[in-house]
Formats: structure tokens, C-alpha cells, sequence
């Protein structure tokens, strides 16, 4: 593992978050130094531990000589445990969720419309 790794993998990590937890407008992206501190009460706190060693490595990332001061070995371990942790929720399981929000809007939409045409029927006489 190099110095230039440290970059798209906590990139990667950022984007899990955001997929999972939301805190970033559709299309914007976000470094992980920012979505720690937007939506890192969201992980356990082991896991918090672990963003945090992986923002400090992708802060110290952008100075070469701070940079050789990265365990290497650690940061790879936070970055599969939080991986683990973030990828379940795949693009299927968010898919999935929007169909069921978009039905529910459906549903509920159609329930108010036939309340509203039995409220006028019941205001006609009709019923």
C-alpha cells in the first residue's frame, strides 16, 4: 500500500456513508473529514474510532512528509471494517426502498382521494 491509495479508499468510505445516511446533495461529493463530522454519531463507536483514524491519514495524505507517518497497516484494517459495516446497504436495498416509498406516496394518495370523494358523497346525500 502507497500514499496514493490513502485518497480513494477514504474516498470510497465517504461515499458508503453518504449512500447510508444521507448528509450530501444528490450529485456533490464529500471528502471524509466532512461526513465524519456531519454523520459520524450514525456509526458505532468502534467504528467512529476507526473514520476517525482513516480522516486523520486522509488529512495527513496531503502533506508528503506527514504522510510516511501513516500506519499502513491499521489504516487498511479500519478501512475493511467499515466497509463491512457500510456496504450491506447496496444499490438493490436502496432501489428497493425508493420503490416502496414511491408505492406508499401512491397508496396514500389514492386513500385521500377516496376519502374525499366519500366526504362529497356524504355531503350530497348520496350516502
Amino acid at each position: 500500500m502507497s500514499i496514493e491509495n490513502i485518497r480513494p479508499m477514504a474516498d470510497e468510505v465517504a461515499n458508503l456513508m453518504a449512500a447510508r445516511f444521507g448528509g450530501v446533495k444528490r450529485g456533490h461529493q464529500t471528502d471524509l473529514e466532512s461526513m465524519f463530522r456531519k454523520r459520524g454519531g450514525a456509526l458505532p463507536r468502534k467504528l467512529r474510532r476507526e473514520a476517525r483514524i482513516m480522516a486523520e491519514a486522509d488529512r495527513m495524505a496531503g502533506q508528503p512528509k506527514l504522510a510516511r507517518q501513516v500506519d499502513f497497516e491499521r489504516f487498511e484494517q479500519a478501512h475493511k471494517q467499515l466497509t463491512a459495516y457500510l456496504r450491506p446497504l447496496g444499490k438493490g436495498a436502496r432501489l428497493q426502498g425508493g420503490a416502496i416509498g414511491i408505492a406508499a406516496s401512491v397508496l396514500f394518495g389514492l386513500l385521500m382521494l377516496g376519502a374525499v370523494a366519500v366526504w362529497i358523497m356524504i355531503a350530497r346525500g348520496l350516502i
